[in-house]
């Protein structure tokens, strides 16, 4: 058996799951081939399953947490990772082991490797694929009480929509990945709906026109109910930082939870939770719907104080971590904003968390985005707010270099002071010193260059 470097070594080989063709990308017949001949390991588990552009992955780690605290054995699939592939596969809040991984890399490696021998399949899975059959029979062999699966892209042939989900979320849609999505938001949702059930349930919330129609159709045409996750997302103002509150005993700095008063199962409860923004609001309705759901068809026992508690222990790194200042070191603020709609959601959030920060204020930027993004929309969105910006590039084939990056950002580079870095260890020191000891550095774009600035820093993923 291969030890646990050379599993993930192999797992690369591949190549990213982005870099396969459509066609091989997105095939629920072969992926259910490799699936039958491991013993159909996604039918040994039940499982929520999780949709949309933005917030899958916040929606799904509140989920969760909620779930565990409420007693129940509980599984969780999400990705990309910030920094160790074992971060998308997790039982009971833990990463799955090094052992473990590389086992079931080698069951599944094999099991594959002689389907396509035989002629069962006409190739080898993607890396997307193998990691997500790694994960089931994971789960298949833990025997959990629930796992909350995020779909990695789209939804209707994502290799994650062959479970027979308890319950549906969809959270919000809009442009990204249109090279295999489609070029609308129409387009997109469509794919999004492919995880609706006939006669299943759906947790959503209204959200654009365009995706509200579509994901009302699919619900209609598959007979399904729709549970409405308003009821659980709090008036907001515009302008409003009503819900960010300090949070010094806890990390020492500012804006670092979101807190607030709400009716659930029938009783008040504060939600504090560690995801700050008004798009995490949405996100925080739909676990906290999800979860009232599964309590309601009697599937799981959940009562108002562990939805509360679990809101509160939720641990989602990368999305506004705010790690405060220690000696000569600058406020960092890390967060994955890796399309449009997370370039505002991130925007909106540091105008509420740091007031002074904006239209050129003190904040210093290192960016960094995959090639395939749309980076002229999202450097036209951050780079204003900073008064200087470090662009750099990942350790990863499809990150985009600082040149491809100043081109995409050519319309709003003027007045911006934007240098190089050929990486993200020399980005972030040299934002160390142009922030200094009061400044305000923020590391975003893509999530390779988050989880690379956190592994550097010492933060905890």
């Amino acid at each position: 058996m291969a030890n646990y470097e050379t599993a993930v070594a192999q797992m690369y080989a591949l190549g990213h799951e982005l870099a396969q063709t459509p066609t091989h990308k997105f095939d629920l017949a072969h992926m259910r081939v490799l699936l039958a001949a491991l013993g159909h390991p996604e039918n040994r588990f039940p499982a929520v399953l999780i949709a949309g552009t933005n917030g899958k992955g916040s929606t799904a780690a509140t989920l969760a947490s909620i779930l565990q605290v409420s007693g129940l054995k509980t599984g969780l699939y999400t990705s990309p990772h910030l920094v160790r592939i074992n971060e998308r596969i997790r039982l009971n809040g833990e990463a799955i082991s090094d052992d473990d991984f590389a086992m079931l890399h080698d069951v599944v490696d094999r099991t594959a490797e002689r389907l396509v021998g035989e002629g069962d399949l006409p190739w080898h899975r993607s890396f997307f694929e193998m990691l997500t059959a790694i994960g089931f029979e994971y789960f298949a062999r833990c025997r959990p009480d629930m796992v909350v699966l995020e779909v990695g892209m789209g939804g209707r042939l994502d290799a994650t929509n062959v479970v027979e989900p308890r319950l549906s979320v969809i959270t919000d849609v809009a442009l990204d990945h249109q090279k295999y999505l489609g070029e609308t938001v129409a387009e997109i949702a469509r794919e999004k709906a492919g995880i609706i059930r006939p006669g299943g349930v759906v947790v959503t919330l209204p959200q654009l026109a365009e995706a509200n129609e579509v994901i009302g159709n699919a619900i209609l045409d598959a007979g399904a109910r729709a549970v409405n996750a308003v009821p659980y997302v709090p008036p907001v103002s515009p302008g409003s930082s009503q819900y960010l509150v300090p949070s010094s005993q806890e990390t020492g700095s500012r804006g670092a939870r979101q807190r607030y008063s709400l009716a659930v199962l029938g009783e008040e409860i504060v939600v504090d939770s560690p995801l700050v923004g008004r798009h995490q609001l949405r996100n925080l309705a739909l676990a906290i719907a999800a979860a009232a759901e599964l309590h309601n068809q009697g599937l799981v026992e959940i009562t108002p104080q562990t939805i509360a508690q679990g809101i509160h222990e939720t641990h989602w790194p990368g999305r506004f971590q705010v790690v405060s200042r220690a000696g000569d070191e600058p406020e960092y603020v890390f967060d994955v904003a890796h399309n449009p709609a997370g370039a505002w959601a991130l925007r909106s959030t540091l105008s509420s968390a740091y007031p002074d920060s904006g239209n050129g204020g003190p904040v210093t930027m290192v960016f960094g985005v995959m090639r395939d993004k749309a980076m002229q929309e999202i450097t036209e969105i951050l780079f204003p707010i900073a008064a200087h910006v470090i662009v750099t590039r990942a350790n990863n084939p499809r990150s985009a270099s600082p040149d491809e990056i100043r081109r995409a950002a050519a319309r709003v580079a003027s007045g911006i002071d934007i240098e190089d870095a050929e990486d993200v260890a020399s980005a972030l020191e040299r934002a160390r010193k142009v922030a200094g000891a009061e400044g305000l550095v923020v590391v975003t774009g893509s999530i390779y260059i988050v989880g690379e600035a956190m592994r550097m820093l010492g933060v905890r993923i």
